[in-house]
């Protein structure tokens, strides 16, 4: 199979653009109302344990994903099961986070546009991106990248300037105790979007210099969660917590406020540049997670998928939901538990268990079997 390296800089950013994705879009910790900020700084500090975890599990094998590590551990025939298992995963997700940007756009911005027009034009472009190769992934994360920070600080100033931000509106802090902030952290910021960081157990292992992943990918992962934390903030101080909970869409709503002077108003496009970006990039690193199970399984080169499996997540897209309303409801109510949690954690656990034994199994016997 063709050899493929991204730099430390280009997995730094997918990670950011990554966790920014479909969270940015829909909002996260909104069960914590005015609290929001808190349960996302609390999901943060998880989050980096996770990604601490990803890490531990792939540096015990340096240079291998997530599906050679499983073969590592258990027969082939017994792995190739729990490889599709992954692989409808993976591509279930990337059809969920394609769902996400398809009723955006439908709903708020053409919405004279058919969701289907607009899911296969995203989906179709992510498996363009991964048939040139995950390197092409990277580059277009890292050059892309710089223009999210610059659009976060100027809707920032732009709402301060024309005076939408209250900071009353994240008061009391802890007026309903913290159970809704607890509530608001698990399951749905531990698996969304902390835990969905699985999917980089299949690239952390094309990283050049690996031996500073961990340091590169904790930072990514920290920028992220302030930047969700700051994004948070400002929705909670321009929309009020009852206005974002109701908002589909409240990063949108919170940049509809803005109006200075009758002359800067409604800057829809910054966010929504922010949120393709991010969709873009997740949609991509789960697509490219399935398609190195492909690879694995069928021993042809990930190119091969790229582009029929695009078509898949298109269709899925579609498919999964029969509204957004129930898109929410299967994704935040019951997805965590019955696929998140064992894909995520479960079987990466055992995983893990299973490395860690053999490895104190080698240095108990030695490599002739013989107990030292």
């Amino acid at each position: 199979m063709l050899e493929e390296n991204i730099s430390l800089s280009q997995l730094m950013t997918l990670v950011i653009n990554f966790l920014l994705g479909s969270a940015i879009i829909i909002g996260v910790g909104k069960g914590a109302e005015q609290d929001a900020w808190m349960a996302m700084i609390i999901s943060t500090v998880l989050g980096l344990a996770i990604m601490y975890f990803y890490y531990f599990l792939i540096s015990r094998l340096p240079g291998k994903n997530l599906y050679e590590i499983m073969e590592h551990c258990f027969k082939r025939y017994l792995v190739i099961p729990v490889a599709f298992l992954y692989i409808i995963y993976f591509l279930y997700i990337s059809s969920r986070v394609v769902r996400d940007f398809g009723e955006l756009i439908a709903s708020a911005i053409l919405p004279n546009t058919p969701i289907e027009m607009i899911s296969f034009t995203i989906a179709m472009t992510m498996g363009y991106i991964l048939y040139l190769g995950i390197e092409v992934l990277g580059r277009t994360s890292e050059i892309f990248s710089p223009y999210v920070v610059l659009f976060v600080l100027l809707l920032t100033i732009f709402l301060l300037a024309s005076g939408n931000l209250e900071f009353s509106r994240i008061e009391p802090v802890l007026g309903e105790g913290i159970i809704p902030v607890a509530k608001a952290v698990f399951p749905s910021l531990f698996v969304f979007p902390f835990g969905e960081l699985i999917a980089f157990t299949v690239i952390m292992g094309k990283v050049t210099r690996f031996k500073y992943v961990k340091r590169v990918s904790l930072m990514g992962t920290a920028i992220a969660g302030l930047l969700l934390t700051h994004a948070t903030v400002l929705m909670v101080m321009t929309l009020g917590s009852d206005a974002m909970v109701r908002s589909n869409f409240p990063m949108l709503s919170a940049a509809r406020q803005v109006s200075i002077g009758n002359f800067i108003e409604r800057i829809d496009a910054l966010v929504v540049f922010i949120m393709m970006l991010g969709i873009l990039i997740k949609g991509s690193v789960f697509l490219f997670g399935a398609l190195k199970g492909l690879e694995y399984i069928f021993r042809l080169p990930y190119r091969y998928f790229a582009l029929p499996m695009s078509a898949v997540v298109s269709l899925f897209s579609v498919l999964i939901s029969v509204n957004f309303a129930d898109h929410l409801k299967e994704g935040l109510v019951i997805v965590p538990y019955f696929v998140h949690m064992p894909m995520q954690f479960g079987i990466p656990s055992v995983l893990l268990a299973v490395l860690l034994w053999k490895k104190r199994s080698r240095k108990r016997f030695g490599k002739n079997g013989v107990k030292c």
